[in-house]
């Protein structure tokens, strides 16, 4: 099977269409070849009387020139020849060669003059002849993309701005959860003392100091909030451990 499907690509060979227009070379073939020379991808000759530039697209299975297009230039014009793929839109690989065309021509716009009343007629029949090539469908199908793509454009500015705002929560986050670990150190400090410890630490406390105790001194003496000897004297007074003086 895959020797068949290999001989059946080496049958297939692109169309050649070819296109000239006339116009008037105002500079030098030597000049024109220095401007093009900026553009690695082209292959430019001298052959006598013509200037020939070459792309090659893509090559076959044997290494030659499957998708290309060439540019002869003469001191009378200029003919574009170019290779069209099978099972391609021959209107889109029209344009596809305006382009490239044009390219060319603005590079070497001071050297070669194209006719102009030509030249934009046949880029004029070229475009309306892919406008009216697209049918119903297709027009509905790019209607339809232009308004995904501002969709999308619009999703991923809300994105980004989301993103600012996740990161801003984020670090919001981070820094309360270190308050958090703060206060929870501090609280652990505070309840180093279990209820009966505290009760007994008070007593002894009360028993030194004429049976009176002082909440600030008791508290910075022994690192427990006033809240939480207030507590525990409340607790002793209800267990009887304390007396209440009138």
């Amino acid at each position: 099977m895959e020797a068949e499907e290999a001989a059946k690509n080496e049958e297939i060979e692109p169309k050649v269409e070819a296109i000239a227009f006339s116009g008037k070379l105002t500079g030098s073939f030597e000049d024109i070849a220095s401007k093009l020379a900026t553009l690695p991808f082209l292959s430019v000759k001298q052959q006598k009387d013509e200037l020939i530039i070459a792309r090659v697209e893509s090559r076959n299975i044997h290494k030659r020139p499957f998708l290309f297009y060439i540019v002869s230039i003469r001191d009378s014009g200029m003919t574009v020849t170019y290779s069209i793929a099978p099972d391609t839109s021959e209107r889109i690989r029209r344009l596809t060669i305006i382009k490239n065309m044009a390219s060319i021509l603005s590079i070497i716009a001071g050297q070669f003059l194209i006719d102009q009343v030509k030249f934009f007629q046949y880029v004029d029949s070229a475009i309306d002849d892919a406008i009216n090539g697209l049918s119903q469908d297709y027009s509905v199908l790019f209607n339809r993309y232009d308004y995904l793509l501002a969709e999308y454009r619009e999703q991923r500015r809300l994105n980004s701005e989301l993103s600012v705002a996740n990161r801003n929560l984020t670090l919001q986050a981070t820094q309360l959860s270190e308050e958090n670990k703060k206060l929870r150190a501090e609280l652990d400090k505070l309840q180093i003392y279990s209820d009966e410890a505290l009760m007994s630490i008070v007593q002894g406390w009360i028993e030194t100091h004429n049976s009176s105790i002082d909440l600030d001194e008791f508290s910075q003496a022994y690192k427990v909030s006033i809240p939480r000897v207030e507590q525990i004297l409340d607790k002793m007074v209800s267990l009887g451990y304390l007396e209440l003086k009138g």
